[in-house]
């Protein structure tokens, strides 16, 4: 059959990113070249798979899919619910969990989304619920408030108390904890964290819970791969519902999952699935969630085992090097694939340690610790080795990762000196021009680009910009 020529206003449609939109494309590259050029150390990002990569850009993300399975509110969605019905059974494989017991819905845009669609699903407006305090490790989304401002949506549409870390010890204050609850009487309490380095007592958040008759959420967001890996305590053994995104260490696309138990005669499954869509967003991506089924698949292999047990002892070889380096980590130490490092003691901010590292091409954020006021100007900074442990990067490798970070910190606080200031404006003024940066970035870059880079073929990159 002949294939009728395309009529001029749609001459755009088949062309490439590169033929179509130079700008975008070049943007593209010199992103690539950056992933490449630089070590990155955010807990929260990793670099993703060549398949996950090619599931997110196919033609799945055409297809408007509202509703679940079997029950759309679109047609031509048989293959659309060949593949969602794929992803939830890998999910649950994922996991190790039984169908019979468990559910999951795939949809979540984010794992902010999948949060606010749990909570919306299992508490009415104004209930309380207990989250772990943002400058304690939690997440915005676990009802974090100031003294003066209402921040997160589930502060704003629930009522929050939050519980907190020692700050002369780093763990969480399981006593204080209890005591609180029975105090406050919540309808919710979350576990999970943003930047807490040590496992939860899942039992024990179980027992408070259950004291008040209160559901227990599970936040795994950042520890799913580890999870997956075999590597950390499964919160599924304890909670009522478990929340994650799909990338950090399960090393997927950006998205959110929500597992929910089964047979519970509190009907959580049509909840969870109501509280998603419609009452928290439209339809779901498709293509995204094709690219969750890529993932789980992996996150199921003995090699991802391998992984995320590769992730958390480079996570420990780095504390104990800065450690050794005479650095303090909250809580000492770290049980999965972040190192939390107080800066306190050197007199210096997280921020400003932050901006040397983005100078050198090492990526890593400023964080609070315990104690902190401003989220702005944190004592902290927040490390993962998540990413680096995807570029084939172990032990040995953070030893030289550790000696860098050692070397930003000496730089930045004779930058700081130089400054004769405290504002963020002359610090970076006193940067320009610095021979060490410059010398440190060099050494960096080298170092970064004899590694493997997951994804994409740095040999192809097309960047306009040089590092």
């Amino acid at each position: 059959m002949a294939v009728k020529p395309t009529d001029p206003w749609n001459t755009c449609l088949n062309t490439t990113l590169e033929q179509e939109d130079k700008e975008i494309f070049q943007i593209v590259e010199n992103e690539k070249l950056r992933q490449w050029s630089g070590l990155e150390l955010i807990a929260s990002e990793n670099f993703t798979s060549q398949a996950v990569i090619e599931a997110n850009g196919t033609a799945l993300t055409n297809k408007y899919s509202e509703g679940l399975p079997g029950a759309r509110y679109y047609g031509g969605n048989e293959f659309i619910d060949e593949l969602e019905q794929l992803c939830r059974a890998r999910a649950l494989a994922a996991f190790g969990l039984d169908p019979e017991q468990w559910g999951v819905n795939v949809q979540p845009y984010s794992g902010s989304t999948a949060n606010f669609a749990a909570l919306t699903a299992l508490i009415q407006p104004q209930d309380r619920l207990m989250g772990l305090d943002l400058p304690s490790g939690g997440h915005l989304t676990h009802g974090y408030q100031t003294n003066k401002k209402k921040i997160s949506s589930s502060s704003i549409y629930f009522q929050s108390m939050p519980y907190q870390v020692n700050p002369e010890t780093g763990f969480i204050d399981y006593k204080r904890l209890e005591e609180n609850a029975a105090l406050f009487r919540p309808k919710l309490l979350i576990c999970g964290a943003s930047a807490y380095p040590r496992e939860f007592e899942y039992d024990t958040m179980r027992k408070i819970a259950d004291q008040h008759g209160a559901y227990l959420m599970c936040d795994m967001a950042h520890i799913s791969g580890l999870i997956a890996g075999k590597q950390a305590h499964s919160p599924f053994d304890f909670c009522d519902v478990v929340t994650t995104t799909t990338h950090k260490t399960l090393r997927g696309p950006r998205a959110g999952l929500i597992f929910f138990r089964r047979n519970r005669g509190d009907d959580l499954e049509n909840r969870v699935n109501q509280a998603v869509f419609p009452s928290c967003q439209g339809g779901p991506h498709n293509n995204t969630i094709a690219a969750v089924a890529v993932a789980l698949k992996q996150a199921g292999s003995p090699e991802f085992q391998q992984y995320a047990k590769q992730v958390i002892a480079n996570a420990q070889k780095l504390a104990e090097c800065l450690t050794g380096y005479g650095y303090k980590l909250a809580s000492g130490g770290t049980d999965n694939h972040l190192v939390l490092w107080d800066l306190k003691p050197q007199k210096l901010t997280g921020s400003k340690v932050e901006r040397i590292c983005d100078m050198v091409h090492i990526t890593i954020n400023k964080n609070s610790i315990a104690g902190d006021k401003s989220a702005v100007t944190p004592g902290g900074v927040r490390l993962g080795t998540n990413a680096l442990t995807s570029r084939s990067m172990k032990e040995d490798d953070m030893v030289k990762v550790a000696e860098y970070l050692h070397r930003i910190v000496s730089i930045a606080l004779r930058i700081q000196d130089k400054a004769g200031s405290k504002l963020m404006k002359d610090f970076v003024a006193a940067c320009d021009g610095d021979e060490e940066i410059a010398q440190l970035k060099k050494e960096v870059v080298e170092f970064a680009r004899t590694y493997p880079m997951p994804g994409f073929d740095p040999t192809t990159i097309k960047a306009s910009v040089t590092f």
